[in-house]
């Protein structure tokens, strides 16, 4: 009886201890799942993908954040708002509005201001603070330095234009609501490849020629903008591998596996 009361006492303990690493952010219903690590090397706000319509949460959120602070990186998942399936399925955004832009930017607006206002206590430098995201993510991820400058962004096979006819029409749909997305402005400020500037921080970008899910053009057009504006950046262009793997040693290809050793290093020199 005392073993098991033992054991119960334990499992509470290790539940209320993964209750505190989540985290409200102020001012928005975002959460942050925080995965720390002692004397960080780097934090990084992790966006799973999802085409702005629902998060590939594990795969492209706790998977990564576990292998990033296996590393020495403190890592934390921001779960944004998202359209949702039921928006998704029926288009009642027509009627209300539910989720849209810039809902996902404010939140992860917040989550990098969070991470500066609490470094202290984390023990974080906040120069070192940067942001990494999945196919609608990694667009987040790069529309985050509209108005913010994390020390660096990886985005991985991100979605990009709003606009070209590589376009990833779910997820224009999706963020820029069910009548914005016919609207050029809002189609033209949301293109990533129309809006990098000089001081843009160094980039990470990866993506496969053979992803059926989001037009590889995606990033060659953020590649090229990158290159044209002088901005210090690393493209890994690789044949095989599709879309959605993150950090799974099943998903995609033995070619594009190798993208996690390649960020490291990448990140290891610009630091």
């Amino acid at each position: 009886m005392r073993r098991l009361l033992t054991i119960v006492l334990l499992l509470t303990a290790a539940n209320i201890a993964a209750a505190q690493t989540i985290v409200r952010l102020p001012s928005t219903k975002a959460t942050l799942e925080c995965y720390g690590a002692e004397k960080p090397m780097a934090a990084v706000v992790v966006c799973p993908g999802g085409s702005y319509s629902w998060l590939d949460y594990q795969v492209e959120g706790v998977e990564v954040a576990q292998w990033l602070q296996s590393h020495g990186i403190a890592a934390y998942v921001l779960r944004y708002r998202v359209q949702g399936w039921w928006a998704w399925a029926t288009h009642y955004r027509y009627f209300l509005r539910g989720h849209r832009y810039p809902d996902p930017l404010h939140d992860a607006e917040a989550a990098l201001d969070w991470l500066h206002s609490n470094a202290d206590s984390l023990g974080i430098d906040t120069a070192r603070i940067g942001i990494m995201g999945f196919s609608a993510g990694g667009h987040l991820s790069m529309l985050s330095t509209y108005t913010r400058r994390p020390a660096f962004v990886a985005p991985i096979y991100p979605v990009v234009t709003m606009r070209q006819d590589c376009v990833h029409g779910r997820s224009r749909r999706a963020l820029l609501g069910e009548y914005g997305r016919f609207k050029q402005h809002m189609r033209d400020s949301l293109s990533l490849e129309e809006h990098v500037r000089p001081d843009c921080p160094p980039v990470f970008l990866v993506n496969c020629v053979d992803d059926p899910v989001v037009d590889y053009r995606n990033s060659v057009l953020l590649d090229s903008a990158l290159t044209a504006n002088s901005v210090p950046h690393r493209y890994i262009q690789y044949r095989t591998g599709g879309h959605g793997f993150g950090m799974s040693d099943t998903r995609g290809t033995a070619e594009c596996r190798p993208w996690k050793e390649e960020f490291l290093k990448w990140l290891k020199t610009i630091l």
